[in-house]
């Protein structure tokens, strides 16, 4: 079974990055064809998707933060990451790391991780 764990500080202060890394188990991230995909939810609202990178290695972000975000990976150690640059606090949220199917579903998720952005 596929695990997901995401890992990165809990606080980043505004104007910098923000770096997460998320550690896959029990399947590759390079296997065709799954995309492995950010997704925050702010409190008191919804799940919003951040961007994925494929199984190929290609990128697709979000339009409102892909000027601020990349999405890389590590396949030596099975993990791929994300950086979140300029932040305010109102990227202040739940940060989660899942694997997407076509079509913008998900069947794996991590737990989650709580990021605050403040001074």
């Amino acid at each position: 079974q596929v695990q997901l764990q995401e890992s990165g500080p809990g606080l980043v202060k505004p104007s910098q990055t923000l770096s997460l890394t998320c550690t896959v188990s029990g399947g590759s991230i390079t296997t065709n064809y799954y995309y492995w995909s950010w997704i925050r939810q702010p409190p008191g609202k919804g799940l919003e998707w951040i961007g994925y990178i494929a199984y190929s290695g290609s990128t697709y972000y979000s339009p409102s933060l892909k000027s601020r975000t990349s999405i890389s990976r590590d396949t030596s150690n099975n993990q791929f990451s994300l950086q979140l640059s300029s932040v305010t606090p109102e990227d202040t949220a739940v940060y989660y790391c899942a694997r997407g199917f076509e079509g913008g579903w998900y069947d794996y998720w991590g737990q989650g991780t709580q990021v605050t952005v403040s001074s």
